[in-house]
């Protein structure tokens, strides 16, 4: 029983007991005033909880998920035409010198392990709509892919750029660029080294649209 109601009570205000002649006991004043105030006061903490709902939930939706939870492609028609440009990156660890010796003399028995993985990401870039079901298909305007022996290490690192003039980003391109580079790398050098790791496969950059620039610590 509420505080205020249970002081009006021991001061014989209001009876805890009902009326003997059977007819609706009437609220004192001061109860009476409790009540509204009460009421009031949750009438607008609930408007206020409904005007923040459609705000939060609407900026945590996952776009590919409809209101039925059900995954479909995202409607980009009413969106306009922009430059975008993202960049991802990724590193191929070895767990010996060895790959990297033959990679830099170019004596892998498959051939030129950083040529032929720079056109396997380009290639990918191009054919990301026909591997990620909810991607849609872009004209890309450029594909860049750029894998560096780093110095005095054990790992290659990848970086691929895409740009396009278009409706919606380049994330997943630039992503499947990076990630099929590694693996070529992967394919070409697994015969001498069995315990290499892709790792960090990230974006890195996302330029254009609507949300603007954004960059990786």
């Amino acid at each position: 029983m509420p505080q205020r109601i249970r002081h009006l009570l021991s001061r014989n205000i209001i009876s805890s007991t009902r009326p003997s002649t059977g007819r609706p006991q009437q609220l004192p004043h001061q109860l009476r005033r409790v009540s509204s105030s009460r009421s009031l006061r949750n009438g607008k903490e609930k408007k206020e909880n409904t005007a923040a709902t459609p705000a939060s939930s609407a900026s945590s939706r996952l776009t590919h998920v409809s209101d039925s939870g059900s995954a479909h492609m995202v409607n980009i028609s009413e969106k306009q035409v922009t430059s975008r440009v993202a960049t991802a990156a990724c590193a191929v660890h070895f767990s010996s010198d060895t790959p990297i010796r033959l990679i830099q003399e170019n004596q892998m028995k498959k051939g030129d392990v950083l040529g032929v993985a720079r056109v396997a990401g380009i290639m990918a870039a191009k054919r990301t709509a026909d591997l990620i079901p909810l991607c849609h298909p872009i004209a890309i305007s450029k594909v860049g892919v750029d894998l560096e022996v780093v110095p005095g290490s054990r790992q290659i690192e990848i970086r691929a750029t895409v740009a396009c003039d278009g409706k919606t980003g380049v994330e997943m391109e630039a992503l499947t660029a990076a990630s099929t580079a590694a693996l070529t790398v992967y394919d070409m050098c697994k015969a001498v080294d069995k315990g290499m790791r892709i790792e960090g496969l990230r974006v890195v950059l996302k330029d254009g649209g609507k949300s603007g620039r954004w960059e990786m610590p």
